[in-house]
């Protein structure tokens, strides 16, 4: 038996019965375990982890809907970056992408990070004016992002067209030379492992349905496919369904959920050396360990909870890559793929805990939610462990919607993957 065995963990999981009954003798709900994260993705199984390794709380539960990094974990594009504009995204994206860093090390598995930078392209006298005023802002923050000339991009990065005769003319660059890729599938994997090894319990295919609350008003527990399953602190962490699972409890939250497209080309061998950003086209490149050029595009213009998008917008993405790149107009499409992103108001997270005793919230990261893997697994464990936030995800609450305190992430991150 393994600990990623659905029916045998949930045999633990019940404790032998049932369901847990209403009432003990004690007239109180006795706990299966001590902590339910309610999402087997990075961030979710990272939080467990977190959990058991700083806290010492290892009776936890990951229950998942579906399997093991089959939501959004796997349906992204793997970029890694922290040059946002503003204090508090500064802050969050680079606490994760220091954990980035030494992350293959901590769990002893191969993410496959890969700091090979990220670029993000100048197409008019309004990107120079604005990449210039991240530069400056990311640089108060201690984090490292300069300006390149058209022809520096060009040596740093060969097939692009810098010609001033180009429909999209590349007039300068940022480069962020921290970013870069990691392989999204072994982040979960590593995680999932680790926190095993630590007595964490990973229930696949079993849907969370509801979430039971006492006479106080704090959860219990929740109810799942196959039984109730109880606990006085669950953190949620449902990528795409966060706003669901939430109304389960009673709350209404600030997000729509929106189609999010990305394609792979065929694989041929290494010729594109970093990852390439256009906020003007809105689309974005770079080239896997298997050789597939991974390009992406926007959210789409209509929410949904569908796993694939309209036609016209990723061909938009695919006309403005052949104008930048010419070198890839021959290149044939392997797959294209959907996943769904929850947005906020402010295009930033929410993370922390809700008006419901007990029940933590990790959600709203639109496309920003795979390099805040570890950041954001870090910091929802320390507010599920202390019962408040950890000082860099404390901007990030709820209330800031209700006093007007946004974090508008919207036109400053760029492309915002």
């Amino acid at each position: 038996m393994t600990r990623f065995s659905a029916f045998s963990l949930f045999a633990k999981a019940l404790g032998g019965h049932q369901g847990w009954p209403e009432q003990w003798p004690d007239a109180s709900p006795k706990p299966a375990y001590d902590a339910i994260i309610v999402g087997a993705g990075g961030h979710g199984l990272g939080a467990a982890y977190y959990l058991a390794k700083k806290y010492g709380i290892t009776n936890v539960a990951v229950i998942e809907k579906g399997w093991l990094g089959g939501g959004n974990t796997g349906r992204n594009t793997t970029i890694i970056r922290s040059n946002y504009l503003y204090d508090e995204s500064a802050h969050l994206y680079d606490h994760a992408l220091k954990l980035w860093d030494g992350l293959s090390q901590e769990l002893n598995y191969n993410t496959m990070y890969s700091k090979r930078g990220v670029m993000m392209l100048a197409h008019n006298v309004h990107d120079i004016q604005s990449f210039k005023r991240h530069i400056h802002a990311n640089r108060l923050n201690g984090v490292d992002n300069e300006w390149l000339t058209a022809e520096q991009a060009k040596d740093y990065c060969p097939p692009l067209n810098i010609s001033p005769d180009a429909r999209y003319p590349v007039l300068g660059a940022a480069l962020q030379r921290r970013g870069g890729t990691a392989r999204h599938d072994t982040v979960a994997w590593g995680y999932a492992r680790a926190a095993a090894a630590l007595g964490v319990d990973i229930i696949q295919n079993c849907a969370v349905t509801g979430i039971r609350r006492g006479a106080d008003g704090a959860v219990l527990g929740v109810e799942t496919e196959r039984g109730f399953i109880a606990s006085r602190r669950i953190g949620v962490s449902a990528a795409g369904h966060s706003s669901v699972i939430m109304q389960m409890a009673g709350l209404d939250f600030p997000l729509e959920s929106y189609p999010l497209q990305a394609l792979v080309s065929e694989p041929v061998k290494p010729v594109f050396p970093c990852v390439v950003m256009s906020n003007t086209v809105h689309a974005y490149m770079s080239q896997s360990d298997k050789g597939e050029l991974v390009i992406g595009a926007g959210t789409d213009q209509y929410v949904s909870y569908s796993q694939r998008g309209a036609l016209h917008i990723i061909e938009h993405t695919l006309a403005a890559i052949c104008e930048i790149f010419p070198i890839f107009r021959r290149m044939r499409m392997l797959r294209s793929w959907g996943g769904i992103v929850d947005v906020t108001p402010d295009r930033s997270p929410i993370l922390g805990k809700t008006p419901v005793p007990g029940l933590y919230i990790n959600c709203g990261w639109g496309t920003g939610g795979f390099k805040a893997t570890p950041g954001a697994a870090d910091l929802l464990a320390y507010t599920m462990a202390k019962d408040e936030p950890h000082p860099i995800n404390a901007p990030y609450n709820l209330d800031r919607f209700r006093t007007g305190r946004l974090i508008d992430e919207a036109a400053a991150a760029a492309v915002a993957h």
